[in-house]
């Protein structure tokens, strides 16, 4: 048997082991071509004089940008290093190995290119100035790491005045994956999610956008108990001012009145969802046991959950999930966000609603129902790349209807364009290492 100790050093290899590899390869991406260079003649098509002919029908037809260029898949990942994973402000610098590594997956398991572009400034409306001045060379931009309350407005004032896909990665695609698994562990307890009572640790980025989103898949925001540093949202909180979105939730959440922190949060609740700040032991056993029968429990706070799984389970959780690979149920905006963006550049949409996110966590959800749903398997994991093609599937569908794509395609020609650019990104990949350009990291000491 797996002692306490053994799973505790397993889940610290990984911080050990990334010590060791970032300096080896400095740095997670690199641009490489995607044009043939036959010889140097071809530098005169790509390159003067040639190039100078798509630069003039651009000039005359602005749309066919993207045609002639890599917009059409072409994403920033934009932050200001405020708020990075569970560190804090930290600052653009170090954030960088955040975004370069979120530049890798959305490159690896959704086909997208991707530069990670920290910016050296804390301004909101500068941040804001700067995506609408980027906004001819990219196809969408992905907000990432920015503190609250400023990261809403600036979501809120980009989706309204952006010309390309603007989202939150730690608001949208958070609440894509937490509400897809939310969908199947109550498949698994049986419960229905316009009955259940929901707890929320932490009243930050992400707990607002699945607060939203789950309201919008079918929670009664009534039965929603909502606990931040201050201790539980209710109608007499005067720090949330009009405009923030905990404002409106301290007015249709927690019906019951309750006051207090975590434990009374918790007290008598189907599922906690925890996005607050690293444990272990920001949710103790014993709140765990205060829940109702077959209660679960997603602490999801990075690097370490807020309760280690084995404690959860042993406090009467039939069901855990964290937001980390090396445990079962991992909710991770990886399964989200490559493929949420795969099929909005597919089909050219011009933002990201929450009926795309929302139709996402649907597929997301049956592709793990298709493939044989259990406690341990919530939804799929990072290696079934199947589930891509799929949710990005989905989302072009879902934007189609909407109206808000400029492209039309068919089910079949769009799920048979997604595999097709997510298959040659991650056989890329594996050419470049088999043949050595990538080389093998070094053996530990």
């Amino acid at each position: 048997m797996v002692t306490k100790e053994e799973l505790i050093a397993k889940a610290q290899k990984p911080g050990k082991d990334a010590m060791r590899l970032h300096p080896f390869y400095k740095g997670k991406i690199e641009i490489v071509p995607k044009c043939c260079v036959r010889d140097f003649n071809d530098f005169a098509i790509w390159y003067t004089p040639g190039v100078a002919q798509p630069c003039k029908d651009i000039d005359k037809y602005h749309q066919k940008v993207w045609e002639h260029t890599n917009k059409a898949n072409t994403v920033a990942v934009i932050s200001d290093g405020t708020r990075v994973l569970g560190l804090g402000d930290i600052g653009p610098e170090a954030g960088l190995p955040v975004m370069e590594g979120k530049a890798l997956l959305f490159k690896y398991l959704g086909g997208v290119d991707v530069y990670p572009l920290c910016l050296d400034t804390k301004d909101p409306d500068e941040l804001i100035r700067t995506v609408k001045i980027l906004q001819p060379s990219f196809g969408g931009i992905n907000l990432e790491d920015i503190a609250q309350p400023k990261c809403f407005h600036i979501l809120d004032t980009l989706r309204h005045e952006a010309r390309i896909p603007v989202w939150h990665d730690d608001q949208q695609g958070t609440a894509t994956v937490t509400v897809a698994a939310l969908l199947n562990a109550l498949k698994i307890v049986g419960k229905k999610i316009h009955q259940i009572k929901v707890s929320m640790i932490g009243a930050g980025a992400a707990s607002v956008a699945c607060l939203r989103v789950m309201i919008a898949a079918g929670v009664d925001p009534a039965n929603v108990i909502m606990c931040d540093i201050n201790g539980i949202l209710h109608p007499e909180r005067t720090e949330y001012k009009r405009g923030d979105p905990r404002y409106v939730f301290c007015r249709i959440t927690n019906k019951e009145g309750r006051r207090g922190k975590i434990p009374e949060t918790m007290r008598d609740t189907d599922v906690c969802i925890g996005y607050s700040a690293p444990g272990p032991d920001i949710i103790k056993k014993e709140w765990v046991a205060s829940m109702k029968k077959d209660a679960v429990i997603f602490a999801c706070a990075n690097p370490i959950p807020e309760i280690w799984p084995w404690d959860a389970k042993e406090a009467g959780a039939r069901i855990v999930a964290t937001g980390r690979s090396d445990f079962p149920n991992q909710v991770n905006n990886s399964l989200g966000f490559p493929a949420i963006f795969r099929g909005t550049l597919d089909v050219r949409a011009k933002t990201i609603t929450d009926e795309m996110c929302i139709a996402a966590a649907y597929e997301l959800a049956q592709t793990a129902v298709d493939k044989g749903l259990n406690e341990d398997y919530l939804i799929p994991t990072m290696d079934e790349w199947e589930v891509y093609p799929r949710e990005a599937t989905a989302v072009a569908l879902k934007a189609m209807e909407q109206g808000i794509a400029r492209i039309r395609a068919s089910k079949e020609e769009l799920f048979e364009q997604a595999s097709r650019t997510i298959k040659r990104a991650r056989d890329q990949a594996k050419v470049l290492m088999e043949s050595g350009i990538i080389p093998e990291p070094p053996e530990e000491d």
